[in-house]
């Protein structure tokens, strides 16, 4: 066994020097010195919070920094727009790494996150119908609902008080993973009525409680990402560790839960009782497909894990990025308001009692208040992909290589990483303006947003990634987060302790979640003090 160990490492280390020396290396390409052969730049990086290295070396750099991995690997850190529109318009040449999408199935099984090649294809055709404009439109009166039922539930916290503090997280979490229940399932997680369902109780478990990875666990992280996929997939099967035994857990009981679900939505669909949520039109399309491209059962097992874990905790964090920048920006949430309440006195005037689709996307200033959260607060911060053969990379900018040449065009290896950098693309000052380290809706409406070669699914944004890959809920999220920052904006003003701002830390676990320095262990937390509005 000493001996594997031992031949192992060297062995990749001789493969990486022949690939090296024999085809296309991208080691003229500038980036920041490795601190070690063993761990590269790993460490400064997995030890930062959320972003903090991409931001740095992305000034240092450019917009493509070269930058070591374990054992004298090297990646590419790219946020360059040029670049990234090859990278997600490419097909599949350039993909998910085995390691992501093992790490993926471990977590939501063979499902559109997983899938790869003809098998995405087949997948995402499948599921398309059920995220179309009219169906996610359809479903704004449950996130209305549920936004009330929230501002509720803080109006009864304040009591006769002026103001309270609630922790965003806690509340965010539960309301959201109930929305997608039940427009998603038809299914009453339960979440905000602490009902004990057991699916929410392993789904909660998902969350970590956040530790500083140490020297050793940056190591075996690295190492893994180059262990071919047949022994990925046994380790994540069969390793002991804590956190692996947690994600198979979460994944049997979800899988129950969508077996069950999945047999009624195929009875009722029989008696012609079908209902209009996502698994109940996702089953009805795949019974209408041709049997030869239709889902298997494990595939559509899998389909609603991944709207669960997708879908769920992706938009409940954002809404706690946005009230801290509203807690910090009185200005902006004096102006949201403004319209908000304009938009309301509208809808009354027309003899109406409730939001449309149509109020929702005729709001300018809130519409551009959500994309300047998505842009300054991605919560996936980056995702990796991997070259499936040589590739020529275009570039928005020239680089000038380390033995002095400008280049235009940046030619890398098959196999070679790429660390796609979504909060580095998103502060891009080229296509966000000077200013683009600064929380600033007005970007959006004064013309300082400049046109990025169609990078993006929302607002020339990496948020929602791009591409065949982009994320196809993403109508969904944007009208769901809509829905709760108009209810609680139109209800409660936000503030919050400063000393607890300059705590906030941008914790980089599942997503970027928002934690207090000194309490890290504690997981996400966002304490936020609010006040009740003056009704119209």
């Amino acid at each position: 066994m000493e001996h594997l160990l031992i031949a192992g490492p060297i062995l990749l280390t001789l493969y990486y020097i022949y690939r090296r020396w024999t085809g296309i290396s991208v080691a003229d390409i500038p980036g920041p010195k490795a601190d070690s052969f063993l761990l590269g730049s790993q460490v400064e990086s997995f030890q930062s919070q959320a972003g903090e290295t991409d931001f740095k070396w992305q000034a240092q750099f450019g917009d493509v920094v070269r930058v070591k991995g374990v054992l004298g690997t090297d990646r590419l850190l790219v946020s360059d727009p040029k670049a990234l529109h090859h990278i997600f318009t490419s097909g599949y040449n350039i993909s998910k790494t085995g390691f992501r999408r093992e790490i993926t199935r471990l977590l939501t099984g063979p499902g559109l996150g997983w899938a790869n090649g003809e098998d995405h294809l087949r997948q995402r055709k499948i599921n398309s119908p059920a995220f179309g404009m009219a169906e996610t439109r359809s479903y704004i009166p449950v996130y209305l609902a549920y936004a009330n039922k929230l501002s509720a539930e803080w109006k009864e916290r304040l009591g006769g008080d002026i103001s309270t503090v609630v922790d965003a997280p806690h509340y965010f979490t539960r309301f959201f993973l109930d929305v997608i229940g039940e427009v998603a399932f038809d299914y009453q997680f339960g979440a905000t009525n602490n009902s004990n369902d057991r699916v929410a109780e392993v789904l909660s478990s998902v969350v970590p409680k956040f530790t500083t990875p140490t020297t050793f666990d940056i190591l075996v992280l690295g190492l893994l990402e180059l262990v071919p996929v047949p022994l990925l997939k046994a380790f994540t099967q069969y390793a002991p560790t804590k956190g692996l035994r947690n994600s198979r857990q979460v994944e049997r009981v979800a899988t129950a839960l969508a077996k069950r679900l999945v047999e009624e939505k195929a009875e009722a669909l029989m008696a012609g009782k079908s209902k209009r949520d996502i698994m109940s039109l996702l089953v009805k399309a795949n019974a209408s497909a041709n049997p030869r491209s239709n889902l298997s059962a494990d595939e559509l097992y899998a389909q609603m894990q991944t709207i669960m874990q997708a879908g769920h905790e992706t938009t409940a964090t954002t809404m706690s990025w946005t009230m801290l920048e509203l807690t910090q920006h009185p200005e902006v949430q004096a102006k949201l308001r403004e319209e908000i309440q304009a938009t309301e006195r509208a809808i009354y005037e027309r003899g109406d009692t409730e939001f449309t689709a149509a109020d929702f996307d005729s709001m300018t200033y809130t519409i551009a208040v959500m994309k300047e959260t998505f842009r300054f607060h991605p919560v996936a911060f980056n995702t990796l992909r991997e070259a499936t053969r040589d590739e020529l990379l275009p570039l928005s900018k020239p680089i000038v290589t380390l033995s002095g040449k400008t280049i235009t065009e940046l030619p890398i290896p098959k196999n070679q990483v790429l660390v796609i950098s979504i909060v580095g693309y998103n502060r891009n000052t080229d296509v966000f303006g000077k200013d683009a380290h600064q929380f600033n809706p007005e970007r959006w409406l004064d013309g300082t947003v400049k046109p990025a070669a169609n990078v993006g699914m929302y607002g020339n944004l990496m948020t929602f990634g791009s591409g065949h890959r982009g994320c196809i809920g993403w109508r969904f999220a944007v009208y769901e987060y809509q829905a709760f920052l108009i209810e609680l904006v139109k209800n409660f003003e936000f503030s919050m302790d400063p000393t607890i701002v300059s705590k906030v830390r941008r914790e980089a676990g599942i997503v970027m979640f928002p934690t207090i320095e000194g309490e890290v262990k504690k997981g996400p937390q966002l304490p936020i003090t609010i006040r009740a509005v003056e009704q119209l």
